[in-house]
């Protein structure tokens, strides 16, 4: 494969990690040989998009927290990834803040307990809007994969919306299921 495509698997991303193990996106590419950082460009409190209110089970425009972050492989740009809470879960924690989380969000979240037992991601391609091709270094033509993750805790009670946009040629998105 192209040393500058990146091979995405969820399972990494939806566990707590160990106490002192560092964020899964920098474990996941350091064991690829890679080097992963991310730049927060903004968090705080937002109304929530439609679709981000309609997966949370939340009234259109109400308060969410988000982490809009830019994802970085080998220095470049990777990844944007915005990832909406409900307020009654992240207000007044780590998670509204721009500061790093030790260990990552998941764990932070199982730490406050909200543990994830059911994940739903749906995966489109579309062309990139103009931001998206700025911050992903893009042309007008070439497309994106986006992708819509959906946490859930043993409730079914939605926890975590992650909306992802990827640089189509450089990714590959692996899906491994185990039955039984």
């Amino acid at each position: 494969m192209d040393a500058s495509k990146w091979v995405s698997t969820s399972m990494p991303y939806l566990a707590p990690r160990e106490r002192g193990q560092s964020d899964a996106w920098s474990a996941d590419a350091a064991a690829q040989g890679r080097r992963g950082s991310q730049r927060i460009v903004h968090a705080g409190e937002v109304p929530a998009p439609p679709e981000v209110a309609r997966l949370l089970g939340l009234p259109d425009g109400d308060q969410v927290v988000v982490r809009r972050r830019l994802i970085l492989l080998d220095d470049e740009p990777n990844e944007l990834t915005d990832t909406y809470y409900p307020t009654a879960i992240a207000r007044g924690t780590p998670l509204a803040g721009t500061a790093k989380i030790r260990g990552g969000a998941v764990t932070l979240l199982a730490e406050l307990g909200h543990v994830g037992t059911l994940v739903r991601e749906d995966v489109t391609a579309d062309l990139p809007d103009e931001a998206e091709r700025e911050a992903l270094r893009l042309t007008p033509t070439e497309p994106v994969l986006r992708l819509t993750r959906l946490t859930l805790d043993r409730d079914d009670r939605p926890i975590q919306v992650d909306r992802m946009v990827m640089p189509a040629r450089r990714q590959q998105l692996r899906y491994e299921i185990r039955i039984g």
